[in-house]
């Protein structure tokens, strides 16, 4: 099992993100301060800035930064259209080259997230 920890501004808008457009399951939530996640082997930590040990470790965490996971899906501009429609944020454009395609989801705190289609042959 991976787990990921992202300091959020807005824990509840996150779970919402993250459970309605993205599939992942609600393990455990402290509404406003803390939620567990879990999609397939990876357990996502959503911590607010101050909030338990994880939103105060290494002194002030902020929400943001290029850090990302990956979810990878084989209907790539499916997925992007269906996230427009619910008004997600993308940083950039589709990439391709190598072994496929991407494009980084930002969650509504300005974390990453990379949606990656391998190449079709």
């Amino acid at each position: 099992m991976v787990s990921v920890r992202y300091i959020v501004v807005d824990v509840d808008e996150a779970v919402a993100f993250y459970r309605d457009n993205l599939n992942f399951k609600l393990d455990k939530h402290n509404p406003g301060k803390f939620a567990a996640l879990v999609r397939d082997e990876l357990t996502l930590y959503l911590s607010a800035p101050g909030a338990g040990s994880g939103g105060q470790a290494g002194g002030n965490p902020k929400p943001g930064g290029w850090n990302r996971f990956m979810i990878i899906t084989s209907e790539l501009d499916a997925l992007i259209e269906r996230l427009r429609r619910a008004d997600a944020s993308f940083r950039g454009d589709v990439s391709a080259s190598g072994a496929g395609r991407a494009i980084l989801l930002e969650d509504p705190s300005g974390n990453i997230v990379e949606l990656f289609e391998f190449k079709k042959d």
